[in-house]
């Protein structure tokens, strides 16, 4: 029976560690002097997680828990969110991009894969369009929106949603992060993104969204993608998967996320989890 127990016991010490790493916080600063926060945590290839529209960091919690047991995960505040300073400019998709090209070199990271949601889509095409794709393995753009020419329609729609977030933030704000959940999420969550978003200055937040609405035209940053790119989505970002699909060919993997909102990565995590483990694994080194 002992030996037996310490054939076990040997097993189980030469099976590596999953266990997820603590993830620290810490910041640095930017070229035009803003400091950046970020959490990180595990060691292995780098994957650097960034949120969309007025999230903080931690939104990618479950991605942390999971993939810092065998990767060096990075989760960063962008500009004006989170725990990041809130400067008065710098607010543009190209100078957000620079933030996060910086935190790759302020880090040392090798062949990263990046990975961004919502707004964060753009402003990775950006990032391509700026510094081109060399130094990276890999983009992940979520459930992002992208496209030749925004309709007149979808400008008056956001105006008035401007309008909205100027006259009641705390309104919406709450309407805007339920509205990113297909599946229940705890109220207390909920809240807890509530709170952050409405952390962002209202002007800021406001100038965040139209400068994402003017980008004029994606082709350059896309014709500079010269890497594998995913695009996970839900049914009604269809239109922003077509157009990637006509703009980079075979180049971009297509994951549909059937009854899943905007937050695609709360409301399913182990298939998103699963589809960004393949990805990565699938990628060079």
């Amino acid at each position: 029976m002992r030996p037996r127990l310490a054939v076990v016991l040997m097993c189980i010490l030469a099976v590596p560690s999953v266990v997820a790493q603590a993830a620290k916080s810490d910041f640095f600063k930017t070229s035009d002097g803003v400091r950046i926060h970020y959490l990180e945590a595990g060691s292995g290839r780098p994957i650097v997680f960034i949120p969309g529209w007025t999230m903080p960091a931690w939104i990618w919690q479950k991605q942390i828990d999971e993939f810092s047991k065998k990767y060096h995960v990075i989760a960063v505040d962008p500009r004006s969110q989170g725990e990041s300073d809130q400067p008065t400019s710098g607010h543009l998709p190209e100078t957000r991009s620079r933030d996060y090209k910086e935190l790759v070199d302020h880090l040392g990271l090798k062949q990263p894969v990046l990975v961004g949601w919502s707004m964060a889509c753009g402003e990775l095409v950006k990032y391509a369009e700026q510094f081109g794709t060399d130094g990276i393995g890999g983009l992940v753009l979520v459930d992002g929106f992208l496209s030749d020419k925004p309709s007149p329609e979808m400008f008056a729609a956001i105006s008035g949603w401007m309008n909205q977030l100027q006259q009641d933030r705390q309104k919406q704000a709450a309407g805007f992060v339920r509205s990113m959940f297909k599946k229940p999420q705890p109220d207390d969550y909920v809240q807890r993104i509530v709170d952050a978003s409405v952390q962002v200055p209202a002007d800021t937040a406001v100038v965040l969204i139209y400068n994402m609405i003017t980008v004029k035209d994606f082709s350059p940053g896309l014709a500079r993608m010269n890497r594998p790119v995913l695009f996970a989505y839900q049914p009604e970002s269809q239109p922003t998967a077509d157009f990637l699909k006509s703009k980079l060919g075979d180049k971009l993997r297509l994951e549909r996320f059937d009854g899943d909102g905007h937050a695609l990565f709360v409301d399913d995590p182990e298939k998103f989890n699963r589809v960004l483990e393949a990805f990565v694994q699938s990628l060079h080194k």
